[in-house]
């Protein structure tokens, strides 16, 4: 058995979820809703406020969807009641980061700045305190939408291993390399 798949999902208080055709499983919270397809080989089973995922047979695709939707589901969950938050900082010199609503305006030592338009589901905040990298906060009930919108915006500018200027996760460790040595005569 799947280690993940076969763990049961609690489903704490205030937060419902229903299977409809097709698979359809809808996760209802106090921070609001998700929707997730599920492939129809898997079976959702729900009682007693916990729910668990069940797969007919044990070939190799049936074991890894096992613990794909057992995952998404908690992660729904998880999202209703508590939502994700990413921080990312901005390493460099002018770098710098505003934003108007969703709109999220970076600028990063380009000749340019990046205006990124951000779906409505994931809250921004920017901030920049003097002595202080700025950092962009992001907010969203869904895991998934936010780790990648994270990802996109770090591929906007990704730390490079020298100096580490970019923008990077709060937090993350950089695999740094020295630089050139001056050569002796």
């Amino acid at each position: 058995m799947s280690r993940i798949g076969k763990a049961p999902i609690n489903v704490p208080a205030g937060v419902t979820i229903t299977v409809g055709k097709d698979n359809l499983v809808t996760v209802k919270g106090p921070k609001g809703e998700l929707v997730q397809a599920v492939d129809t080989d898997i079976t959702i089973s729900q009682e007693d406020g916990v729910v668990t995922v069940q797969r007919p047979t044990d070939q190799k695709r049936h074991r890894a969807l096992h613990g794909l939707y057992r995952s998404l589901i908690n992660n729904m969950v998880v999202g209703v009641t508590e939502g994700y938050k990413l921080e990312q900082e901005l390493v460099g010199v002018g770098y710098r980061a505003s934003n108007q609503g969703n709109t999220l305006d970076l600028v990063l030592g380009y000749s340019h700045h990046y205006v990124f338009q951000l779906p409505a589901e994931i809250k921004v905040t920017t901030t920049s305190e003097k002595g202080q990298t700025p950092k962009i906060i992001l907010e969203s009930i869904d895991k998934q939408l936010i780790g990648q919108v994270a990802a996109k915006i770090r591929s906007l500018r990704a730390p490079e291993p020298y100096k580490g200027k970019g923008i990077k996760f709060v937090g993350e460790v950089l695999r740094r390399k020295a630089g050139k040595s001056a050569s002796k005569k």
